[in-house]
C-alpha cells in the first residue's frame, strides 16, 4: 500500500514514512522492491505480432478517423525527476528546463501501451530514441504503420504529418493523422492522471535515474492492467499531454516513404 500510494498520489517518501511510522530509508527500499517485482512479474506491454490481433488494432484505429493500416501511435513524454550533480547532469535537463526522463511509448486505440523505452535522459531527442530502440527492427517486418508527429522522420513504416499541406486531400490527411495519433497523447494523459508522481503537478521523482526508470516502468504496467480490468479513468482525465518538443526533424527525405505517403493521400 505504501508503494501504490506514492505512485498514485506523488507523495514524498518522508510523508509516507511518517504516516506509517517507518524510516525514509525503509520506505525507499519498500518502493523499489515492489517496483522491481512489478516489472519482473507483470509482462503486459507487448507489441502485437499475431495477424488477428493486428487486424483488430487496425480496425479500432480506423474507426477513430478513417486512417488505415495503423498498428500504433508513437510519441515521447517527459517524466520529471529530482535535480542531481555529476557529469551527466546537463543531459537530464529537458528543453523545458527541468530534470527529466524522456520516455518513448507506443499505444493502441484502447490507450494501452504496447511498447515502451524508459532509460533516456530528458535532453535526448525523440528521433534518436526511436533510432536506438528495437522498433525499426520490429516494424521492418510488419504490414502496417506507426503514426508519429513531426519530431520523427518519415519512414515507410512511420507516417508523419505534412508540414505544408497544399490541397484538400493533404489537409484531410493531416486532420485524420492528427486525430488518430492523438491517441498516444490521451494515453499519456490518463497514465499521469492515474499516477500523479509522473506529472509535473505532482512534483518530481525523488530517486536516482535508474530507480526512477524502474518506478516509471511499474506505472506503465499498472496502467495497462487498469485498462484490461476496466477500471474507470480518473476524474481529471482531461489533462492534456502536449508534445514536449517543437523541433522539426531534419533527416534527409526518404523517397520510398514519401511515395507511400503520397499514395495514401491520393486514396483518401
Amino acid at each position: 500500500m505504501t508503494t501504490l500510494r506514492i505512485l498514485a498520489k506523488g507523495d514524498y517518501l518522508s510523508e509516507v514514512a511518517d504516516l506509517h511510522g517507518i524510516s525514509i530509508a525503509s520506505a525507499s527500499r519498500i518502493v523499489h522492491s515492489v517496483c522491481n517485482a512489478m516489472c519482473d512479474r507483470i509482462q503486459n506491454i507487448k507489441f502485437p505480432r499475431e495477424e488477428e490481433e493486428q487486424r483488430k488494432i487496425k480496425q479500432r484505429f480506423f474507426e477513430i478517423s478513417s486512417f488505415p493500416n495503423v498498428l500504433g501511435a508513437i510519441d515521447g513524454t517527459l517524466i520529471p525527476i529530482q535535480g542531481m550533480s555529476g557529469d551527466d547532469e546537463p543531459n537530464y535537463v529537458c528543453r523545458k528546463q527541468y530534470h527529466a526522463i524522456n520516455v518513448q511509448a507506443i499505444c493502441d486505440a484502447e490507450l494501452k501501451f504496447t511498447n515502451t523505452v524508459v532509460k533516456w535522459p530528458g535532453a535526448t531527442h525523440d528521433a534518436f530514441i526511436l533510432a536506438n530502440s528495437n522498433i525499426p527492427t520490429i516494424m521492418e517486418g510488419q504490414n502496417g504503420w506507426l503514426l508519429g508527429d513531426s519530431g520523427y522522420g518519415l519512414k515507410k513504416w512511420l507516417m508523419t504529418p505534412l508540414l505544408n499541406p497544399n490541397s484538400q486531400k493533404e489537409i484531410a490527411y493531416n486532420k485524420s493523422h492528427c486525430k488518430t495519433r492523438n491517441t498516444v497523447e490521451r494515453a499519456f494523459g490518463v497514465l499521469k492522471a492515474r499516477f500523479r508522481c509522473l506529472h509535473k503537478t505532482g512534483g518530481s521523482l525523488q530517486f536516482n535515474p535508474p530507480k526512477c526508470c524502474k518506478l516509471i516502468g511499474a506505472c506503465f504496467r499498472l496502467h495497462n492492467k487498469a485498462c484490461s480490468d476496466g477500471l474507470p479513468v480518473p476524474e481529471d482525465e482531461d489533462i492534456q499531454e502536449l508534445a514536449h518538443h517543437n523541433i522539426i526533424n531534419d533527416d534527409q527525405p526518404n523517397n520510398e516513404a514519401n511515395a507511400i505517403r503520397r499514395r495514401l493521400i491520393q486514396r483518401f
